[in-house]
């Protein structure tokens, strides 16, 4: 009976601390949720009992912790798959970093390591929560943005475009301009990072007044 309580709690704690990790990622609207990193944190969990009883049983050889590193190897193919190109953004890193700390918290879990468990599934939670506030704060431009403006002649105001860019906390990465001689045309495109609370209409309806732009177009793909 004893050992069934002790497989339980292992098991319990383990789910406890991929319910939290996964709330967070939910709560932030990601594709791997709730029941994905439960789910990765309790059959880590039970991989490691697996793992440590079948060495303390007779049943296997060697050293216990080789299930332990298949689980690692494993979990970094379903970390892959969660990371996503969309456009010129790449999404997902953080998620699939969070598969991989619900994993390792699952295994210390199934091992009986309950206080390093704990430990780290507080220290996650702070790193997710607290230092995302920290980066929207001091690192405010983080999705990359093209914006693409064609001119009805070679003259064009730069400067004034840039300031209204910097206004909206825009960092221009790199600036392209092509001239077409037969049309007279010229488009210049930017390169740039923008905050996520970028308001893509009021800065279409500023640029709209340039002088001479025939065409303005703001896309991340």
């Amino acid at each position: 009976m004893n050992i069934i309580l002790d497989y339980s709690i292992r098991i319990a704690v383990s789910f406890l601390c991929g319910l939290l990790l996964g709330l967070e990622r939910r709560s932030k609207q990601r594709a791997v949720g709730i029941r994905t990193i439960s789910l990765i944190s309790v059959s880590s969990a039970l991989l490691a009992i697996l793992s440590i009883d079948m060495t303390l049983c007779g049943f296997g050889q060697g050293d216990p912790t080789r299930i332990v590193a298949g689980v690692v190897t494993g979990i970094g193919f379903i970390g892959g798959g969660a990371i996503l190109r969309q456009g010129f953004n790449i999404s997902g890193i953080t998620t699939a970093a969070i598969i991989f700390t619900a994993s390792a918290i699952g295994l210390s879990c199934g091992a009986g390591m309950y206080i390093p468990a704990v430990i780290t599934l507080i220290a996650s939670i702070i790193i997710l929560y607290a230092l995302n506030k920290v980066e929207r704060r001091f690192f405010p431009a983080a999705k990359n943005k093209q914006i693409a403006l064609i001119f009805e002649s070679a003259v064009f105001d730069s400067a004034k475009i840039e300031s209204i860019l910097k206004s909206y906390g825009l960092l221009i990465n790199d600036t392209n301009i092509a001239f077409s001689v037969k049309k007279n045309h010229t488009k210049v495109i930017y390169s740039i990072k923008t905050p996520d609370s970028l308001n893509a209409a009021n800065l279409a309806a500023e640029l709209k007044n340039l002088e001479n732009l025939k065409s303005l177009s703001i896309y991340d793909r």
